[in-house]
């Protein structure tokens, strides 16, 4: 029992330490272009953002075209990981993938309200994205331990 509480403590700092450094990559680091800016700036279209920076990945450069990309997919993963951990146990798939599409919704607009960044759709389609799979690994994780536990 004291073990079981160690280990629920833990995990509790440990997504504490991540909530606050997707919330500083969100909303505070400059090198990620968060930084005020005097305009507002939004794209409401689609897959134009990804589709712009897969063409001009040889401009951009690799790099850059990946932690865009994928950054915006595995930043996301242990949101949905977590989720089914912390109070959101017993609700499905879909209660997950709406879960994780209004959260990162309310993060692009607060990006927008705050001129920090901008609002795009992409993000929240890769954001998403990466709350589904962190789900999906999740539910398979539990599949194997109750196999594991059953083979004992």
């Amino acid at each position: 029992m004291k073990n079981r509480r160690i280990l629920i403590l833990f995990s509790w700092v440990l997504y504490i330490i991540y909530i606050s450094g997707l919330i500083y990559f969100l909303f505070f680091s400059e090198r990620f272009g968060r930084h005020s800016l005097n305009e507002y700036h939004y794209n409401l279209e689609p897959f134009s953002e990804i589709k712009r920076y897969i063409h001009y990945c040889d401009i951009i450069g690799f790099k850059w075209v990946f932690i865009n990309l994928v950054g915006n997919v595995v930043a996301f993963i242990p949101f949905g990981m977590a989720a089914p951990l912390y109070g959101i146990r017993k609700m499905g798939f879909v209660f997950i993938f709406i879960y994780g599409l209004l959260f990162t919704f309310l993060i692009e607009i607060i990006q927008l309200v705050n001129k920090i960044g901008s609002f795009d759709i992409d993000d929240i389609i890769l954001n998403t994205s990466g709350v589904i799979i962190g789900y999906c690994i999740y539910k398979l994780v539990k599949v194997c331990r109750k196999d594991n536990i059953r083979n004992k």
